[in-house]
Order: structure tokens, then C-alpha cells, then sequence
């Protein structure tokens, strides 16, 4: 007998060899019917996978990330035996599961695969998914391995770099692929399929090898569910921050600038500048002093912090000058450049802590195929601060810093979010820099800071950066898509490395903890997850056109120009539309470019000596004073944006 732990610590025996579906039978036919995956000590299993030892198991649905996962996992296989079969000279390479979805790297060789074919390709998935076929794992020595792949290479390659005695394959129907595990039980669950697009993609990532057609699609246990995805997915295109950023005039690109290089035109500099006010006001309430940096520094400095070692091949070559052996590197990072500032004096414990911010714009390079918009570029501004601090302040400070992050998230509501305090993975210790004891003291820092502010948190192994630590802050946009926005981390190894000391009230020098934070992340992200989650209806505080003042003739321009000078008194923005086109484009015009109110002006409006309005979406809110315009507008700006 094996005694299996379930999540709720209850305790039951199982003969020797019994599945994880044999638990689930044990507990109920309806979660039997349900459950299609399983983790046993942690590690994926199958249903069907016999249990041998004593253990604790976990059952998933369709319902938990990790069923999802399978389901989707399982899907790939399928997507893949369809292009197998229809298209047989092409050369399979892997299919993971994404976070919605799935995809399958494919080198099709002279066939090509558009999106006419997408058809074709769901209908060959869903007349396997219909065969019910069961999902077997096996294992294979690596001769079987390499001789059943001879002639596909990339394959060939992932075999190559296994041991033997670790390699299996997942069969179901008449297909075959090298796999580490992690299915659902069968075909027959995946009721609907959809090929979504077809994208370039290098093996490996490395843009020396090969380039690939990747496969993307999406699956689920019911039509419906499908059918309101692809709903979802209609709304996300209207919201794509790329097609808003265009039609409200906010930023461009272009080649001859460089590919993931945004340029911001007036609104969008606007609507940054505002931004970036927004956060220099609280930062100056909690004690934060502004600083610059170049956009450049020497090689070394980069070679210091450790960013050149985990980051230089991979990122902007070195500047080389007329200088012999003088080489300087587009910043990637602003930390380093602040720890210098904060070694340009002596300061005692009196002094600290010590908050620098600034809004420093740092490059690195992404490659071409993962460039997405404002999401991943090449050059971006964070809203970077560092804070150095005795060991005795660093409770107290961070937990200052997650207020911040909490006012910034309140004021642009996203209110729907979960921190993630994202921890060192022990298993691969040569990811990261810094003694262990340092690392196990900056973890539980975050820990305790979490706990104290009552955050609603999750633990994720390997997730941390290279130097610390971090609490990551994943919000859901109004989509229900996850972020992650905003982010803390403790760091005692960049005061080591640059040799940051303080005079402590013994007169002996110590070592400052440095906290690192982005509560925007990066200007040019948050600003893209931000028009997609309003859809470009941003918060009225931070419009950068509050109100269109629409004038129904010429005759009434003048009375448009005083209501334009007594909101601008009321420091509300406004525009004035006096073209000779009809009142109803006016409107439309200004419903297209998100214009929170609009104002009409006639001839009755000017004898009233009051204003008619029209809220965006189109509410009436009739024939009103300016003064008692204004006040409203005070009153909804005063609802969004919080106190700090």
C-alpha cells in the first residue's frame, strides 16, 4: 500500500500502482470526469501514470492554470500530427503550451502554410480529436530516438543534448513525438480548435539558424468557450495599443530610425509628460530626489555590476573611440549608473536613506521577430529609483515603495492584481551573483513586507534577477489578460560590487541595502498595457484633450473662444472645432478620438451664456453653467485619482 496526500493534508492508502485517476474515482465520479492532469511530488504526471511510492498529489481541471497547460500541451500534438499528415515532408520541432494557447515550431520546406489553410488544418485536428485516442508516454533509448528522427535535424539536435535513460515520446493515434510528459487523457476532450497565425521564428531562438514557420492556436473542452475567445479576441484588436497609438496620434515608427524605436509625437508626449508629473508629485511627498544620468557609460562600469556578463553578447556592441582600448556601452540599466552618483560623497547613517529617481532611458537589443509595438523595443524609459538604506530602514522603506506602486495602480485603475515575490532558483545557483546568505535575507525582507501590507501574494522559484530578489506586481487588464506592472527588489550584492559604505553611528563603515523599484515598469509598456486596457478611454485626469468645444456656425466662434479661456481657468484641457462641417462629423470625429466631453455652442448656448454637453458614449448631460461644468469635472478627477 502507498499513502497519497491531497492538497487539503487529508491522508488516504492506495494500492501500489494505483493512477491519479484511481484518486479521483476514490473521491468522486464527478471530479473523475473532470480531472485531466496531475502533479506528484511535484513533478507533471499523467492520469494514467502509475504511483509507486508514498506522496502528495495534486488533481487539475480544465479550470486550474495547470490543466490548461496540459490541455493545451496535449493540443500541440495534435496540431502537430495534422501537419504531419498533411503536409508529409515537413519537419516537426517542439510545441509548447503558451499562456493562452499553443504553438508548434514547423520547417515546411518548398510548402508554404497561410492563413487559407487554417480550414483545412482545424478540421484535420478536430477529426483526430474525435478518434479518442489515449495519450501514452514511453521511454526509448537514445539510438531508438536518433534512428526514428534521421532525417530531421532540429529533432536530431534536441536528442543529442539528452542522456540516456531520460528520453520519452508521447504516442497517441498514429503519430509520435519526443516529449517530457504532461497530457491530458485523451483526444477526445478538445471539442474545439482554432489555427489563430502564422508567425517567423528562428531555431532556438538564434538568428544563425534556421528560420521556421511557428503555428499558433488556441483549444478548448466546449464550442462555446471557443466561440466567446474569438469574441475576446475581436475586442483586443479594437484595443490593440498599436492601431489606438495611430488613430489618437501618439507615437510612430520608422525604418529609418530603427526598428523598436518609438518616436512620440505631441499628444503621445503629452500624455508622457503628464505621466511622468503625475509620479515626480509623489515622489517628491515620500522624499525622492531627481537625478540624470548619460545614455552611455564604459564598458567597465557594466563589467561591475555583472550586467555585461549576464547580458553583453546578447545586447548593443561596445562603442568603440579613437581612444585605444576605450569602449563604452548604450546604458541597459540605470542602477549603475545611481550607485556612482550615491559614491560621489561620504554619508553618514544620519543621511540615509538616499532616493534617487529619474526617468533614464537605457537600450537593449531584442531580437527583430520579438519586437511587439510599445511592448518590446530597443530604446525605453523606466521610471527608475534606487534607494540605499541601512539594514534597519529597509522594512520601513520598502514597505513605502509598495504603497506607491498601490496609489499609481489606484490612480489608472487597474485594481485587479496579485504580487508574485519572485525568489532565486536554488537548483541553479551560477544564475545569480552575491552570497547565499545575503539572497536568504533579501527574500524574506520581501516576504515579511508582503505579509505586513496584507497583499494578496504568490511565490515563483527562478524568477528573480540576476542581483535580487523581486515583487513583481502581475495585474489583469480589462481583458482579462496578465501583466506584469510595476516592480520591487532588494538587492545587497550591487553595494558590494561597487563598494557603497556609510558611516554608522559606531564611526565604522557599512554596507547600504539597495532597494530598486518601477512602479510604471517602463513608460513605453505601461502606456501600451494602459491604452489597451481603457481602450484609449483613459482616466480624465490624464486625457490629453479633456473637451472638444464644437461650434454649430462661424457666428459663434467668438462665444467658443470665451468658454475655451474660462475652462483653461478652470485648468481643464479643451479644444475648439470651428471647421464648416456639420455638427453631427464634429461629433463623430470627437467620439472616434476619445474626447471625454464635448461642448455645444449655438445661438441659444450663447444668449443663455451657458454651454450644452455631451458625455463620450453619448449621455446628454444638458444645458449648464461653465462653473458647474467645471465642477464636475473636478468631482470625477477627484474619484480616480487618489491621494498619496
Amino acid at each position: 500500500m502507498i499513502q497519497i496526500t491531497l492538497p487539503d493534508g487529508s491522508v488516504k492508502s492506495f494500492e501500489t500502482n494505483s493512477t491519479p485517476m484511481d484518486v479521483a474515482k476514490s473521491i468522486s465520479e464527478g471530479l473523475a470526469r473532470n480531472v485531466i492532469s496531475a502533479s506528484f511530488n511535484g513533478l507533471t504526471v499523467e492520469t494514467t501514470t502509475p504511483l509507486t511510492t508514498d506522496g502528495s498529489l495534486i488533481l487539475y481541471t480544465w479550470n486550474n492554470d495547470e490543466g490548461k497547460k496540459a490541455f493545451w500541451h496535449s493540443s500541440a500534438h495534435v496540431l502537430a500530427q495534422a501537419i504531419q499528415e498533411l503536409y508529409p515532408n515537413a519537419k516537426l520541432t517542439i510545441g509548447p503550451a503558451i499562456e493562452r494557447g499553443f504553438y508548434y515550431d514547423v520547417d515546411f520546406g518548398e510548402d508554404v502554410l497561410t492563413d487559407k489553410d487554417f480550414k483545412t488544418v482545424e478540421s484535420k485536428m478536430l477529426e483526430i480529436a474525435r478518434g479518442k485516442h489515449d495519450f501514452n508516454m514511453r521511454s526509448a533509448t537514445k539510438a531508438e530516438a536518433l534512428e526514428l528522427y534521421k532525417n530531421n535535424p532540429f529533432k536530431t539536435e534536441l536528442i543529442q543534448n539528452l542522456e540516456d535513460g531520460t528520453i520519452t515520446f508521447c504516442d497517441h493515434s498514429t503519430f509520435t513525438d519526443l516529449c517530457r510528459g504532461g497530457h491530458i487523457p485523451n483526444t477526445g476532450i478538445i471539442k474545439a480548435v482554432k489555427v489563430l497565425s502564422v508567425a517567423g521564428a528562428y531555431w532556438r531562438g538564434d538568428e544563425t539558424k534556421p528560420q521556421l514557420t511557428r503555428v499558433y492556436g488556441i483549444s478548448f473542452p466546449k464550442q462555446k468557450e471557443l466561440t466567446e475567445y474569438l469574441a475576446l479576441l475581436e475586442e483586443a484588436k479594437k484595443r490593440d495599443h498599436r492601431k489606438l497609438g495611430k488613430e489618437l496620434e501618439l507615437f510612430t515608427f520608422s525604418q529609418k530610425v530603427g526598428a523598436g524605436l518609438p518616436l512620440w509625437l505631441p499628444k503621445g508626449t503629452a500624455l508622457r509628460e503628464r505621466l511622468e508629473n503625475f509620479l515626480k508629485a509623489a515622489q517628491k511627498k515620500a522624499g525622492y530626489e531627481m537625478v540624470m544620468s548619460p545614455h552611455i557609460g564604459q564598458k567597465e562600469l557594466y563589467v561591475t555590476s555583472g550586467h555585461y556578463a549576464k547580458y553583453g553578447e546578447d545586447s548593443f556592441q561596445p562603442i568603440k573611440t579613437p581612444k585605444e582600448d576605450e569602449e563604452f556601452l548604450l546604458k541597459p540599466m540605470n542602477c549603475p549608473h545611481h550607485c556612482e552618483i550615491y559614491n560621489a560623497a561620504q554619508w553618514s547613517y544620519k543621511d540615509l536613506p538616499k532616493r534617487y529617481a529619474e526617468f533614464g532611458t537605457v537600450y537593449r537589443y531584442e531580437q527583430s521577430g520579438e519586437l511587439h509595438g510599445l511592448t518590446r523595443v530597443r530604446g525605453f524609459t523606466q521610471d527608475d529609483a534606487h534607494l540605499f538604506c541601512t539594514p534597519d530602514q529597509l522594512d520601513a522603506e520598502f514597505k513605502n515603495v509598495i504603497d506607491l506602486v498601490l496609489y499609481v495602480f489606484g490612480s489608472l485603475g487597474f485594481e485587479n492584481f496579485t504580487a508574485q515575490v519572485s525568489l532565486r532558483d536554488p537548483e541553479n545557483p551560477e544564475k545569480y551573483i552575491g552570497s547565499l546568505e545575503n539572497w536568504e535575507k533579501a527574500e524574506q525582507a520581501i516576504i515579511s513586507a508582503a505579509k505586513d501590507k496584507g497583499l494578496n501574494y504568490v511565490i515563483e522559484t527562478g524568477e528573480a534577477a540576476f542581483y535580487g530578489p523581486k515583487l513583481d506586481f502581475m495585474v489583469k487588464d480589462a481583458l482579462g489578460r496578465q501583466w506584469q506592472l510595476g516592480t520591487i527588489q532588494v538587492d545587497y550584492n550591487l553595494p558590494e560590487r561597487f563598494d557603497l559604505t556609510y558611516k554608522g553611528s559606531d564611526n565604522e563603515l557599512h554596507r547600504p541595502v539597495m532597494i530598486h523599484r518601477a512602479p510604471f515598469g517602463s513608460m513605453e509598456r505601461f502606456i501600451a498595457i494602459l491604452l489597451e486596457h481603457t481602450g484609449g478611454n483613459f482616466p480624465l485626469w490624464l486625457m490629453p484633450n479633456q473637451v472638444s468645444i464644437l461650434t454649430l456656425s462661424e457666428k459663434y466662434e467668438k462665444y467658443g473662444e470665451k468658454v475655451l479661456n474660462l475652462l483653461e481657468n478652470h485648468e481643464i484641457r479643451a479644444l475648439i472645432d470651428n471647421r464648416s462641417e456639420t455638427i453631427g462629423k464634429k461629433i463623430r470625429e470627437a467620439e472616434m478620438n476619445k474626447t471625454p466631453y464635448m461642448i455645444i455652442i449655438g445661438e441659444n448656448e450663447e444668449k443663455e451664456n451657458k454651454i450644452s454637453v455631451r458625455q463620450h458614449g453619448g449621455e446628454d448631460l444638458g444645458t449648464i453653467s461653465v462653473e458647474d461644468f467645471s465642477e464636475i469635472v473636478k468631482t470625477e478627477i477627484n474619484k480616480t485619482l487618489k491621494q498619496f
